[in-house]
């Protein structure tokens, strides 16, 4: 990335900095913002604390991955895109070095834990496939419920004709492979006890009352996905913590 230079077809709009903070002012999003730059500056002060670089060879490889994702074969490909973007190519080889050391130090400091963590957490990383129908009704929910039981009508068909959201109406109401703990908690204990292929009885809540069908059970495997949520999930729980820490005693000051 060292040889690119800045493209020729860098657009000029005459955009000043402060009509940028303005108008992410304006849209409440300025909050986020500085909560990402302070952010940055404590990835970048504990990063130095530990003595951890990004090197040459990883910003290339990486480079290379974000080129071949998105299809730009050749260097004028890169370029255009970039312009597009209205970033130039020190900009994103800077974006790339915060990404890539954002990764070295939640490695550093958490990836001798993940093991435990797992094991510790073990239940909440069994999956499910999962469907679900929702009737507003919960009387007309018994009906659908023991017509499904008597097999008078099956589960996808019953989701196709009956459930009030239109996107899981036409799924037929697939809801897809979820984990224990992004099912609601009210519904879990339930939805894990249940047989396979067997509607669960009615359960109600202010959506209204619902049906469940599991098609497979997953069990919890610490795959390299898992690793990789788990790592995400620690590593920004301390970022919170940081970053909560520095607001507080920089108020206190």
């Amino acid at each position: 990335m060292a040889n690119y230079t800045q493209a020729n077809s860098t657009i000029e709009l005459g955009i000043t900095a402060e009509e940028i903070v303005r108008y992410l002012k304006e849209k409440l999003e300025i909050e986020a913002i500085y909560r990402g730059i302070l952010c940055q500056r404590i990835i970048a002060k504990k990063a130095q604390e530990k003595n951890l670089i990004v090197t040459p060879e990883d910003i290339q490889a990486e480079a290379n991955r974000i080129r071949l994702e998105n299809h730009l074969e050749k260097a004028t490909d890169t370029f255009n895109w970039l312009a597009q973007q209205m970033v130039s190519p020190d900009d994103w080889e800077a974006g790339i070095i915060n990404k890539l050391m954002r990764k070295k130090l939640a490695e550093s400091l958490f990836a001798d834990d993940i093991e435990k963590f797992f094991a510790q957490n073990r239940l909440n990383f069994e999956q499910v496939l999962l469907y679900q129908i929702i009737v507003a009704n919960e009387k007309f929910a018994w009906e659908l419920f023991h017509q499904i039981k008597e097999e008078e009508i099956s589960f996808y068909l019953a989701a196709n004709l009956y459930d009030i959201e239109e996107k899981r109406r036409h799924q037929c109401g697939y809801e897809g492979t979820l984990y224990r703990w992004s099912i609601q908690p009210e519904f879990a204990p339930t939805i894990f006890a249940v047989d396979v292929q067997t509607v669960t009885a009615p359960l109600t809540t202010e959506q209204g009352s619902h049906l469940f069908m599991v098609e497979e059970f997953i069990p919890a495997q610490l795959t390299p996905d898992i690793q990789e949520e788990i790592l995400e999930k620690m590593f920004s729980e301390w970022l919170t913590g940081e970053f909560t820490y520095l607001l507080f005693h920089t108020d206190r000051k």
